[in-house]
């Protein structure tokens, strides 16, 4: 019989958005703007799948007050940097396997363009040696 892989559970928040001063441009810095974040962090959930304990799992609280800190804090030139802040102080922080991170400038100030949202994406595993 197969064994079965836990390898993609994942603890899921999407859409958080935060004020940010993140940015190259001097009005970035200055005005700030909105950040929309996504994350999906890799997480063996069985055990509190059955358990139905906290402790069993990754607090998507502390998580949103991870991405919270990071997002809000110190202003960064590049998403690229922010991104990668949360998916380090995440597998830092907590025993996840690997996280995925979205960070989205829902109106980036790019001239006469019309989109969505302008925004970069990383995903970081542990080290096996971990």
């Amino acid at each position: 019989m197969k064994e079965f892989d836990n390898s993609l559970d994942s603890v899921i928040l999407d859409g958080m958005t935060f004020f940010g001063f993140h940015g190259v441009h001097t009005q970035e810095r200055n005005s700030g703007q909105h950040f929309a974040v996504s994350l999906r962090v890799y997480f063996d959930l069985s055990k509190a799948g059955f358990s139905d304990d906290l402790n069993d799992t990754i607090n998507y609280s502390d998580l949103y007050g991870m991405v919270k800190e990071v997002v809000e804090g110190q202003p960064r030139n590049l998403l690229e940097f922010v991104a990668q802040d949360i998916a380090t102080k995440i597998l830092d922080t907590f025993p996840a396997s690997a996280v995925h991170v979205r960070v989205v400038k829902p109106s980036p100030p790019i001239k006469e363009a019309i989109l969505g949202g302008a925004g970069v994406e990383v995903y970081r595993q542990r080290d096996l040696k971990d």
